[in-house]
């Protein structure tokens, strides 16, 4: 035995076993119930906070409750593109090199995006590991993963042929 705790070494190897051995994966359940829980996808343009550490404890408890009752239990994590505030960090990082979003042209500098995603995202993903979040690495989802995008896409169409979507000279919140 250590004659001291290192957090680190030990957290990381057990999570790692945790993940290997699928038990944050939902499996069939002993009673048919289901529960699942959509993490509210964390910005790209970040690190984690404090309210992003206390909503996920939360679900990390209902979560593991359901799944010690004996539920079919999926927590999905995600990533969100957050849209304006990733293009403004982009624009940001190009005006350094001397560039614009207009010189690079949409596909380039939607591409950009993705890569910075896959660094920035990656952090985000990092720090629920080693909060110790009981996540499905297997189903995560991002908000411009083209499913998603696609479903976002229809209900924009089907909300403007129903009239609630229009453009007007108002704020709205």
């Amino acid at each position: 035995m250590q004659k001291t705790f290192d957090p680190h070494a030990i957290e990381q190897h057990w999570y790692r076993i945790w993940e290997e051995r699928g038990w944050f994966a939902p499996a069939a359940g002993k009673r048919d119930a289901n529960y699942c829980i959509m993490i509210p996808p964390p910005n790209v343009t970040g690190n984690l906070h404090m309210g992003h550490g206390f909503n996920n404890t939360i679900m990390d408890c209902l979560i593991r409750y359901h799944r010690m009752r004996g539920d079919k239990t999926l927590w999905q994590p995600g990533t969100d593109h957050a849209g304006i505030a990733t293009q403004m960090v982009m624009e940001r990082q190009l005006e350094a090199e001397g560039k614009s979003r207009h010189e690079l042209g949409r596909d380039a500098f939607i591409q950009r995006i993705w890569q910075w995603r896959e660094e920035s995202g990656g952090n985000i993903t990092r720090q629920l590991r080693r909060l110790g979040s009981s996540l499905d690495w297997q189903h995560e989802r991002f908000t411009m993963d083209e499913g998603l995008s696609q479903a976002v896409r229809e209900v924009f169409v089907q909300l403007y042929e129903e009239g609630l979507i229009y453009r007007g000279k108002r704020l709205v919140n």
